[in-house]
């Protein structure tokens, strides 16, 4: 045997990757089978996938695998002559085999060899459920035509993750060299160095895409391994249960991939354990016995959203409280001034759990905390919405890339710092005169008055030893600049000294000297060639103790002043469209708010443009496109300046024309009424008023179909 595999030693990494995605596809399709046996097509899969085992085993040399893989063939060939039932037993038994034929793929990786023990038990069970058919073996299977697993073949090819992660580094290094060329057509004002630098700019752009394109991997191959965990744990549990899952196909990189994985699981258990009830329970509550688990994966604004959300029992904020206190989490004086949404979040405390007893899936107090702290180191966040007797919903947001993001770039103490914008909620700046009212002081802790709630403020120059600064400023005419983060789902202020430009950065990795320096999440090269840290917003808020703070903050400022902590939901921005039509956008799809004179508008063909950053900037009149019955001219639209919300992807910039920009308002984004048109998602109401959330991405579709119409037609006149 060992010649053998020697002699095809370069086919046994092709081996096991082929292997592998044909154990996952039949792991899949055996939940699927076990519920619906009669479909053939799928039968027929499953039998292909353990045929070609056998068949590839057989030529490598690997007897023992061939070996249990005939063996299960010899159960399925039974089952496709209609000599055997399919119960759970049979799915139970083959579900086995998968696990033994992987364990015996991982010895193979390792050391080229099989693993020396007998199959055992799961060839005993593949015994026992042939001479249940009591009937002899029907003799050859059918060999199925194999030019279906070749055409495949023929459009794909495997490359090496560390070749793609090289070509990644190499896209990174070309999107600073982009920023350095940019930079420098601004500064010299030289028509042909500008020109040439924005084609530069388009080019690395598309490149870029096309690079991360390559390292995306849908969601499905996380998924993979969620219907047998369903089955096998509501199985443990008494239970029944559905999962139902769509948008498989959504892309992350394979990074964010792998790093997610496990958050995604936990959740999962989490639904199974606590969410879902027993059928006994769910019929006195009026349910289906059968609960339902879904997942789902949607692209929103440049990220991705995952949703796992259970019609279980939802969660009960008292319980919470009676655990919180029980493990000695938080204390009775602080637990009572909390809010149910404060309650709910404490889930993601470290050692926190509901369950009295420990099972086979939770009762430890590890989980819920590790899920969010995972999902922050690769700049996710998440947000848990529960409504009791109707189920929980887990929503996350996810980066499609770790490599290259959008981060604001601020000042302070002479140094430039980047701050993710995944973690940027708003911006605020305070002149002095309004300082004194605006902000109050409880314990010595700087807390801002944002819409009637405190903000607990961070001095980044004390905290950074750049400065001892940590007082107001003393003359009106000095102003306050505050970014309003997010860490842990509570919003802090942190005041720097200056507030530059939103920027696509290249992340670089800190060196090993400076890994314990927690408030920093890496480094990136600017386009003037310097070095500029990335803070860590999650690590920072750990530093100045923010949690005690925010603990404090209704206990000490009283219930007038602070109705609740920070509520849950998205940071939406409101915005006017003619005299009374009300719009919101999520704020995750903002780069950032300008104003343009009349003056400042070109023509390019029909669609109005403004040079803006180095770029030529399309302008969506969303009046025009959203609200057609209304009619303006385009003279009076252009009386006052013109309010213009930037939303940025892979590079490009597209301006939102609008004709008022009214404030920023958190919410649960819960349409209660959907639409159809293009870019819109639906209504709610939201400050007392029904607001319409615009679809970005419909959006952008839709001007683009009205730009290529407008050049149609420009091109039929003439």
């Amino acid at each position: 045997m060992s010649t053998t595999v020697d002699n095809n030693a370069d086919i046994i990494p092709e081996f096991l990757a082929e292997s592998r995605e044909n154990m996952d596809q039949m792991e899949r399709d055996l939940v699927v089978w076990e519920k619906q046996p009669g479909d053939r097509e799928t039968l027929d899969r499953i039998f292909r996938a353990i045929h070609t085992l056998k068949g590839t085993c057989g030529f490598l040399g690997f007897a023992k695998l061939e070996g249990i893989a005939h063996q299960a063939e010899s159960l399925l060939s039974h089952i496709r002559d209609g000599k055997r039932r399919v119960d759970p037993k049979v799915v139970t038994v083959l579900l086995q085999v998968l696990d033994t034929v992987r364990r015996h793929l991982g010895k193979i990786e390792r050391t080229g060899e099989e693993e020396t023990q007998v199959f055992g038990s799961v060839l005993a069970d593949l015994h026992a459920l042939q001479e249940e058919t009591s009937q002899e073996d029907a003799g050859p299977t059918t060999e199925l035509d194999e030019d279906l697993s070749s055409a495949t073949a023929e459009s794909s090819l495997r490359v090496d993750i560390g070749l793609l992660d090289r070509l990644m580094n190499l896209v990174g290094e070309l999107v600073l060299a982009r920023n350095q060329i940019t930079q420098l057509g601004l500064l010299k004002e030289d028509p042909a160095l500008l020109g040439a630098s924005q084609k530069l700019s388009h080019i690395t752009s598309e490149l870029q895409t096309g690079i991360m394109k390559t390292r995306l991997q849908p969601m499905g191959n996380v998924w993979s391994k969620f219907p047998r965990l369903v089955r096998d744990a509501a199985i443990a549990g008494e239970k029944k249960i559905r999962l139902e899952m769509s948008g498989q196909m959504t892309e992350l990189d394979k990074s964010i991939i792998e790093a997610v994985k496990d958050p995604l699981t936990h959740l999962i258990r989490n639904c199974i354990d606590h969410g879902i009830e027993t059928p006994e329970r769910r019929l006195a509550a009026g349910k289906p016995e059968e609960g339902v688990i879904r997942l789902r994966a949607f692209h929103e604004g440049g990220l991705v959203l995952v949703e796992i959300s259970d019609d279980g029992a939802g969660i009960r904020p008292e319980l919470i409280r009676e655990a919180a206190l029980r493990r000695g989490l938080v204390t009775a004086a602080k637990v009572d001034a909390l809010t149910d949404h404060d309650l709910i979040q404490l889930i993601f405390v470290p050692g926190f759990s509901t369950a009295r007893e420990v099972t086979r899936l939770s009762g430890r107090g590890v989980g819920m905390d590790v899920v969010k702290t995972n999902l922050e180191r690769i700049s996710g966040t998440i947000d848990v919405i529960s409504t009791l007797g109707e189920g929980t919903l887990f929503r996350i947001k996810l980066p499609l890339t770790l490599a290259i993001i959008p981060a604001l770039i601020v000042k302070s103490g002479g140094e430039r710092f980047a701050i993710p914008q995944l973690s940027l909620l708003e911006l605020i700046r305070l002149d002095g005169a309004s300082v004194k009212q605006k902000i109050e002081w409880i314990d010595k802790v700087p807390f801002y008055r944002l819409r009637g709630r405190l903000l607990p403020l961070v001095y980044l120059n004390r905290e950074l030893n750049l400065s001892s600064q940590g007082e107001l400023p003393r003359n009106d005419d000095e102003a306050v600049h505050i970014v309003v983060l997010e860490s842990h789902s509570d919003p802090f202020g942190l005041i720097v000294d200056e507030v530059r430009d939103t920027e696509e950065i290249v992340v670089k990795p800190l060196g090993r000297q400076l890994k314990s320096l927690s408030v920093f999440a890496g480094a990136t090269i600017m386009g003037d060639g310097q070095v500029v840290l990335i803070l860590d917003v999650m690590g920072l808020a750990q530093r100045v103790q923010l949690r005690e703070a925010v603990e404090q903050r209704p206990k000490r400022a009283g219930a007038e002043a602070v109705p609740g902590a920070a509520q849950g939901g998205e940071n939406l921005l409101l915005f006017q469209l003619g005299d009374e039509s009300r719009w919101a956008i999520e704020l995750s799809n903002v780069t950032r708010l300008e104003e343009f004179t009349a003056d400042e508008i070109e023509q390019e063909g029909a669609v109005p443009v403004v040079q803006y950053r180095g770029q030529i900037m399309p302008l969506m009149p969303l009046r025009q496109l959203l609200l057609p019955t209304v009619k303006t001219s385009r003279a009076q639209s252009l009386d006052n300046k013109l309010q213009v919300i930037v939303h940025s992807r892979n590079g490009v910039c597209y301006g939102l024309w609008v004709d008022r920009i009214i404030d920023i308002a958190r919410e649960p984004l819960v349409l209660q009424r959907q639409k159809s048109s293009p870019g819109v998602l639906g209504s709610m109401v939201i400050q007392r008023q029904v607001t319409q959330v615009i679809d970005i991405d419909g959006l952008v579709k839709l001007d683009q179909a009205r730009n290529l119409a407008g050049r149609n037609n420009g091109i039929a006149e003439n």
